[in-house]
C-alpha cells in the first residue's frame, strides 16, 4: 500500500526544487544582463511561476499583464502573417519591457532600465527561455 501523504510530500519537494531552479535561472539571466531590473516567468493563464521582481512590483499584476500582452501579440502576429510570436517589446519613458515566449506554456518577462542594451537583454532572454523550457519539461 502506498502512503499518499508521502507521495504528496515528494511531489511538493520536486515542485519546490523546480521553483528554486527557475528563480536561480532568472537571477543568472539578470547577472548576465545587468540592465534587467526585474524578471518573471508567467504561465499563459496569467499565473506567476517564478519571479525575481523588486519591491514595488506586484507579482499578480505583472503576471496577468504579461499573459495578456503575449496573447495579444500572438494574435496580431498570426493575423498579420508574421508567423509564430517570438518577442513583444514595449518602450516607455522610464525603461522597457520585453516578453519572450517559453514554448506554448509560459512567457518570460524582463523589465529593462531606461538606457538598456536591448540586444544583450534579448540574447540573454532567448538563452534563458531555452533553459526554462527544459526545466518545465
Amino acid at each position: 500500500m502506498v502512503d499518499s501523504p508521502n507521495i504528496e510530500g515528494m511531489a511538493q519537494q520536486m515542485t519546490d526544487l523546480r521553483m528554486d531552479q527557475l528563480v536561480e535561472r532568472l537571477h543568472s539571466m539578470q547577472a548576465a544582463a545587468p540592465d534587467i531590473e526585474a524578471s518573471a516567468i508567467v504561465s499563459v493563464d496569467g499565473l506567476i511561476m517564478a519571479s525575481a521582481l523588486q519591491r514595488g512590483f506586484e507579482e499578480d499584476r505583472v503576471s496577468a499583464m504579461s499573459a495578456a500582452m503575449l496573447s495579444l501579440g500572438e494574435r496580431i502576429s498570426g493575423e498579420l502573417g508574421r508567423g509564430n510570436l517570438e518577442q513583444v517589446y514595449i518602450k516607455g519613458q522610464e525603461g522597457s519591457i520585453l516578453l519572450t515566449s517559453v514554448g506554448a506554456e509560459a512567457v518570460l518577462t524582463a523589465l529593462g532600465r531606461q538606457d538598456a542594451k536591448l540586444g544583450l537583454i534579448s540574447l540573454e532572454m532567448r538563452r534563458a527561455a531555452d533553459d526554462i523550457m527544459k526545466l518545465l519539461g
